[in-house]
């Protein structure tokens, strides 16, 4: 079965991991991370701290991610699903919800984030010097 995940992968942390690993395990014999572009992040109001190509970089260095793509928009999805013949869509469950009207084309499931760390919280840290 091949699985698909998206997200931004900035500053890859301890969650990034565990929702990569439960994605694989999840039925998945191939699981495809859709890293959000620089460009695609800015769309979206979001600024990461890596650039594309590190994060990219690091994805593909995991034994357990089969393929790295880019995501450059929303809608790319449909696309990707068809193009890879994806059989599972996965998310954080962060996004519960949202994914839903993907049903049509694979089975979606949310995943449970990784308590207490987020990119988000991360960089804050960073910013302040306390990592």
């Amino acid at each position: 079965m091949n699985i698909i995940t998206y997200g931004t992968f900035d500053i890859l942390h301890k969650g990034h991991i565990n929702l990569l690993l439960k994605a694989k395990q999840y039925s998945g014999d191939y699981l495809i991370v859709a890293v959000s572009t620089d460009e695609f992040n800015q769309l979206k109001g979001k600024m990461a701290y890596e650039s594309f190509e590190i994060r990219k970089a690091k994805l593909e260095a995991l034994p357990f991610v089969d393929k790295v793509i880019a995501e450059k928009s929303w809608e790319q999805k449909f696309k990707d699903i068809e193009e890879y013949d994806v059989d599972i869509f996965v998310i954080g469950d962060d996004w519960k919800g949202k994914f839903d009207y993907l049903e049509r084309f694979c089975d979606v499931v949310y995943l449970p984030r990784t308590p207490g760390i987020s990119s988000s919280d991360l960089r804050k840290k960073m910013e302040a010097g306390l990592w």
